[in-house]
């Protein structure tokens, strides 16, 4: 059987170029490689499955190559980029700190650093989930990471910010990574697709990044699964019901018997999101989150906040038009005020039917009663 490679290893990026989602780090990194202004630590901040250590790595490589392109990447064939890609480079160090925290492998860490680089110009150290890192192993950290050899330089990664003590802070440049943008991320996979042979539709691609929550990572590993459950032709039907997501078409629909007052459509539209196994919540906040859809989608200025298919983009204009801010905020004050209380309610079934019900109802309720 073939080695099977997952995606997130196959198409890591290895050039500043081809990271994805996170130009204003890249930029930054390579000005400072460009104009020699290189800090001696750096602390990488955000989100799993961004382009945290990746960047670290590339980083780590490109200051050690020897031949530089004009637009600062490694040239991926000069000694010390090849000894990297081999996974053999001498001077490229990485720690994971989740498994490595105690003081003595800092200790061990900081008696490395006193050796200087055999061959190439940085002796590199990669620090990754660095919050895990105990009291002890911080401080015994602090010396080095303020006043390192010239040849030393260090990249700490973390998902969580708050857990590093002030004085980490203060002697690292912080670079903080963001959540990657859907149509990002639904651009990759068209990648990576495209490579692989795998046919798609494009809105199985939007479900798939919509599932990652702005994790590429997470994004190409559902993408694995999802291309072994469908044989390589991945259909949004497929997708929704795999990934166990409630189709948005539901949510048109309830919005539509809403607008109609039709409370009985509504209940027995909701028996059906029950028989596939949905819990009210779940339901609850796609219902608040296709709601604050139609509020955005009301403005054309607001339309790029709206992180879904072109398809469904003109749908939610057409949906958000027809019902009105008025109807929309109060839609969404009652499945908001239900959402915030439904862990407080006895019998869930009939707290969310409740819900269903006074939405319904609520253009009837509110229209003037004649005298």
């Amino acid at each position: 059987m073939e080695n099977f490679i997952v995606s997130a290893r196959k198409y890591r990026p290895e050039t500043f170029e081809s990271v994805v989602g996170q130009q204003h780090i890249t930029s930054t990194l390579k000005n400072a490689i460009a104009t020699g202004k290189l800090a001696q630590a750096f602390l990488f901040c955000g989100p799993r499955g961004v382009g945290k250590t990746t960047c670290a790595r590339i980083l780590a490589k490109t200051i050690n190559c020897t031949n530089l392109s004009e637009s600062v990447e490694a040239c991926n064939q000069c000694d010390s980029c090849s000894s990297f890609n081999e996974g053999a480079s001498m001077n490229i160090f990485e720690l994971d700190a989740a498994s490595h925290n105690s003081v003595e492998d800092i200790r061990d860490l900081v008696a490395q650093v006193q050796v200087p680089p055999q061959t190439g110009k940085y002796k590199v150290y990669i620090v990754d989930e660095v919050h895990m890192l105990s009291s002890a192993a911080f401080n015994a950290f602090l010396k080095t990471l303020e006043e390192p050899p010239a040849y030393a330089k260090f990249i700490l990664a973390t998902t969580e910010r708050h857990k590093i003590i002030p004085t980490i802070l203060s002697r690292c440049q912080v670079f903080d990574f963001k959540r990657i943008k859907l149509e990002d991320i639904v651009g990759h996979l068209k990648y990576i697709a495209g490579k692989e042979g795998v046919q798609y539709e494009e809105e199985a691609l939007h479900v798939i990044a919509a599932k990652a929550e702005g994790g590429l990572r997470d994004a190409l590993s559902i993408f694995d699964q999802q291309v072994s459950f469908t044989r390589g032709n991945l259909t949004y039907k497929q997708c929704v019901e795999n990934l166990n997501i409630l189709d948005s078409s539901y949510y048109f629909r309830f919005v539509e018997y809403f607008r109609a007052g039709s409370i009985s459509n509504a209940l027995l539209l909701y028996q059906e999101v029950v028989d596939r196994g949905f819990d009210g919540l779940h339901f609850l906040t796609g219902l608040s989150e296709h709601l604050r859809n139609l509020l955005v989608a009301l403005d054309p200025a607001t339309h790029k906040l709206l992180e879904v298919s072109e398809q469904n983009r003109v749908k939610f204009g057409e949906q958000a038009a027809a019902c009105g801010v008025a109807l929309i905020l109060a839609l969404l004050n009652i499945s908001s005020d239900y959402e915030f209380r439904f862990k407080e309610a006895g019998n869930k079934r009939l707290f969310v039917e409740v819900c269903l019900m006074k939405m319904a109802n609520y253009l009837a309720a509110a229209a003037p009663r004649p005298n």
